[in-house]
């Protein structure tokens, strides 16, 4: 595992909001530029992501968010961002070579097909924005890719048993190439934790630190205070 950082939002952070229903998943970006588009054709495996009923016992380390469980690579860094104003974590990010990982899991109805819906309004927001937006189909189905000035965007979704898991990575034109690779990597290892209590289709499922990130975090906020 990488370094646990944590940050907060400036003004002067570029950011890019997507609303998913009545919640609403925040990120920062670093710059990025266009992706390759993903030949559906090449036989890689199509394992996960996995619910936790059906998680394999891989002995793969994985980071311990509560509602998610996901795998960091080797020689990456771990950022948790903190709302400025509540002080309550907004995101957890994975910070790789490639780029700037940020996997999210919501409440979904059985029926499945949220990520088809959310995706749809996804790109429609990000255009009204002034992105240009195309998608391609990868292992999941459809992917979403934006160019935000000098930033750009790479999103995957996954529809499981009343969840939806959402990935997005982000980071440098000189690793364009390789930076959908990663997120996929990460999006197919990671572990959806539901839980049993009814939620509203949407929600984010709660996000909680492993109590060595969360002193680490107390830490620095004292320090800085």
């Amino acid at each position: 595992m990488g370094i646990f950082g944590w940050k907060r939002r400036t003004r002067q952070d570029e950011h890019v909001e997507s609303r998913v229903g009545a919640g609403q998943a925040d990120a920062e970006y670093d710059q990025y530029d266009e992706y390759d588009e993903y030949d559906d054709s090449v036989d890689e495996p199509r394992t996960g992501p996995y619910d936790i009923a059906d998680a394999p016992d891989d002995g793969r380390p994985r980071m311990d968010l509560g509602s998610v469980r996901v795998p960091v690579p080797d020689g990456s860094q771990v950022q948790v961002e903190m709302d400025r104003q509540s002080g309550n974590v907004r995101a957890v990010h994975v910070v790789t070579a490639q780029g700037q990982v940020t996997v999210s899991a919501y409440a979904a109805p059985r029926s499945g097909g949220l990520w088809r819906e959310v995706s749809g309004e996804l790109a429609e927001q990000l255009r009204s924005d002034g992105a240009k937006v195309t998608t391609a189909r990868g292992e999941w189905g459809l992917e979403l890719s934006a160019i935000i000035g000098e930033m750009a965007l790479r999103f995957v979704g996954v529809d499981g048993p009343r969840w939806m898991l959402r990935g997005v990575i982000a980071g440098p034109q000189s690793q364009a190439a390789q930076a959908p690779i990663a997120l996929r990597d990460i999006v197919r290892d990671t572990i959806v934790v539901r839980g049993d209590a009814p939620m509203p289709v949407r929600t984010p499922l709660p996000i909680t630190l492993p109590e060595s990130v969360a002193e680490h975090i107390a830490q620095q906020q004292a320090r800085q205070a």
